[in-house]
């Protein structure tokens, strides 16, 4: 049987889907079907989805989810049935939760409960990669830093899968706590992969902005159950910019909340669900609700403040729909991973269904892998001083990144951005900080060169979205000019 070695950067739990609050997608309601998922992704991706990845995300959805449901999942349940919400963009009831705003946590824990109970499975946490290691454009293994024993050390395999999630600590506004350094995008770029479609990141439009609070992300389902945002007078503002008002997508809810906050000079807008049942809000809303409390706000009496804040990274590496990138050997699946499902806006609470379904797949495709000779199982040990990153650059980097390549971008801006993140590249020498700044280029690159306004791509100077001749991914690869990819 196989053996598998799981490597993270911090503890076992600790990622992007273990805080995600919304729920995961499924058409597995009785007045739901796939084909109206399938339907409503698309609208989402704004012309940019592959339809056949999202063809794969539907149809195994629902599989996926009950398998997850007989490893002890336990999802939100009403009368004995699942209890299905809706959200933004949704044309039904769809959204499943984990005890009422856990829904990524509860996944989470059932598969590490799953997976401890399988002997071929290993685990090694506080373990950072640094590079992947390669022969003959196959990926043989990858080297990590154990920051336990500050020592580097590599590790071989038939195959190695990237699950290593998103990038919001590339900007200075972020919900993704800090592990959330894009990583695997820049490790597999840095190796010869092709990464696609890194211009669209997608702003949540609502984070709880208290000082000395983190950006807590106050999900998008507070405003399908009926919450409404208001201006700095109490007004409510969203009907004046889209007709779909607090359920419109979700780079119009950002952007129409940067455009008010600019308008009333506030730093902030208000989102008030204070007219909704108190009980109702505890129960469906438990850890919102205890967090607002922690920092002094009670969500069932007062308004809370909130402004957008950078959430989810739609592009990555660029795969197929068994997770294989350009390179042998080399497999990524969940938000590092480009599937070309998300097109240039993710549709809510498809992200946790993605991992679950193209994981799956490349899991399939990685054990089916058969590399003759086997490469060598062996460590190596070397003594490496502990990689700290320049916290200083890095912040430079995250501000410099809100500013200019951020929820409005101008090809001035983006190329100002450019120049000050290579000046900054010349004046750093540490790994950490290194692969940020590859970061932050590869995606303002991306920016500039996509001269249309798309999803959650907008443009100043180019304002409005171009069919077909920007109807294409982008597709960038190491020492070679950025291009254009086809949909599939």
């Amino acid at each position: 049987s196989a053996q598998v070695t799981v490597l993270t950067k911090d503890r076992l739990d600790e990622s992007n889907s273990g805080y995600a609050q919304g729920g995961v997608a499924v058409a597995l309601s009785d007045d739901d079907e796939i084909d109206l998922h399938f339907e409503d992704t698309l609208a989402a991706g704004a012309g940019l989805c592959d339809p056949s990845a999202v063809r794969v995300l539907v149809e195994e959805g629902p599989r996926c989810i009950n398998e997850l449901i007989g490893w002890g999942a336990a999802f939100d349940q009403e009368d004995g049935r699942l209890a299905f919400t809706r959200e933004a963009a949704h044309s039904r009831r769809r959204i499943l939760h984990a005890r009422g705003d856990s829904t990524g946590s509860e996944i989470v824990r059932t598969l590490l409960s799953y997976a401890r109970l399988q002997r071929g499975i290993h685990f090694r946490p506080y373990a950072l990669t640094t590079e992947l290691l390669t022969a003959e454009n196959r990926c043989t293994g990858v080297r990590y830093l154990d920051t336990d024993a500050n020592q580097l050390r590599e590790i071989y395999a038939k195959a190695v899968i990237l699950a290593t999630g998103g990038a919001g600590q590339i900007y200075s506004q972020t919900t993704n706590p800090e592990v959330a350094t894009g990583d695997g995008v820049t490790l597999a770029w840095k190796a010869g992969a092709i990464v696609a479609d890194l211009e669209f990141v997608q702003f949540h439009p609502t984070a709880l902005q208290v000082e000395g609070a983190p950006r807590f992300l106050l999900s998008e389902a507070l405003r399908g159950e009926g919450g409404v945002l208001r201006n700095r007078h109490g007004e409510t503002f969203m009907p004046r910019y889209h007709p779909s008002a607090e359920l419109a997508p979700r780079d119009v809810v950002s952007r129409s909340i940067l455009a008010e906050m600019i308008r009333t000079g506030e730093t902030h807008v208000l989102l008030d669900v204070s007219h909704l049942d108190s009980g109702f809000l505890r129960q469906r809303f438990p850890s919102i609700y205890q967090t607002c409390l922690r920092h002094g706000l009670d969500l069932t009496s007062l308004p809370l403040p909130v402004s957008p804040a950078a959430h989810y990274l739609m592009g990555g590496v660029r795969t197929d729909r068994d997770g294989r990138t350009s390179i042998s050997g080399l497999f990524a699946a969940g938000e590092v991973a480009s599937t070309g499902v998300h097109g240039a806006n993710r549709l809510a609470s498809n992200s946790l269904l993605e991992g679950l379904v193209f994981g799956a797949r490349a899991a399939r495709a990685a054990l089916g892998e058969s590399v003759n000779p086997a490469p060598p199982k062996v460590s190596a040990e070397v003594e490496a001083p502990l990689l700290q990153p320049n916290l200083e650059i890095r912040q430079r980097i995250r501000d410099l990144m809100w500013r200019q390549v951020g929820l409005i971008r101008s090809a001035t801006g983006l190329a100002s951005a450019l120049r000050s993140i290579d000046a900054l590249a010349s004046t750093t020498a540490d790994e950490r900080t290194a692969g940020i700044i590859i970061l932050a280029r590869l995606i303002a690159t991306a920016a500039l060169w996509r001269e249309e306004s798309r999803g959650a791509h907008h443009r100043v100077d180019f304002p409005h979205r171009a069919d077909p001749e920007w109807q294409l991914h982008s597709g960038q690869q190491k020492d070679q000019e950025i291009h254009g990819l086809p949909l599939t």
